[in-house]
């Protein structure tokens, strides 16, 4: 079972949803450029929506809900699911999860510099793994009915 997120990792989180809302897409653009150092990963991912930059603002609008909802994850059920299922069609693993978090929280740091303190980083690294945790559930389920079906 999950550990509940505490009241000053909430707080922290839901404090850094301005900053990700002007400049979540250079967090997300620069998380995706040190994930696919990793030619394996890249190959997981719709190329032509990196081109775009369609992919990168997904996920920076993924991001800035978590942010302004880290406290009523429920509310986020639907866009879970679909990403879920998204990531199942595509063949995300739960192995794949450290690579993102190692991706994403240096991302934060690069882009908002010194307004990124190691406390800031502690809170996005926790509510990145407890959401995580949500997801790789799901989609262990959604990978079982699969192979009944």
């Amino acid at each position: 079972m999950r550990e509940p997120l505490t009241s000053d990792t909430i707080a922290t989180v839901k404090a850094t949803a301005p900053a990700l809302e002007q400049r979540g897409v250079e967090i997300t653009t620069r998380m995706y450029e040190r994930l696919f150092v990793d030619p394996e990963i890249k190959a997981l991912f719709n190329e032509a929506a990196h081109i775009s930059g369609e992919q990168p603002k997904r996920l920076a609008a993924a991001i800035l809900a978590f942010a302004k909802n880290v406290n009523k994850v429920d509310v986020l059920e639907g866009a879970i699911d679909k990403i879920c299922h998204r990531h199942v069609a595509t063949h995300i693993k739960p192995e794949h999860y450290p690579a993102v978090a190692n991706a994403l929280l240096p991302a934060i740091r690069d882009v908002l510099g010194e307004a990124a303190t190691d406390e800031v980083l502690a809170a996005w690294g926790q509510a990145y793994w407890f959401l995580a945790d949500i997801m790789i559930e799901r989609e262990k389920r959604l990978y079982s009915h699969a192979e009944t079906n």
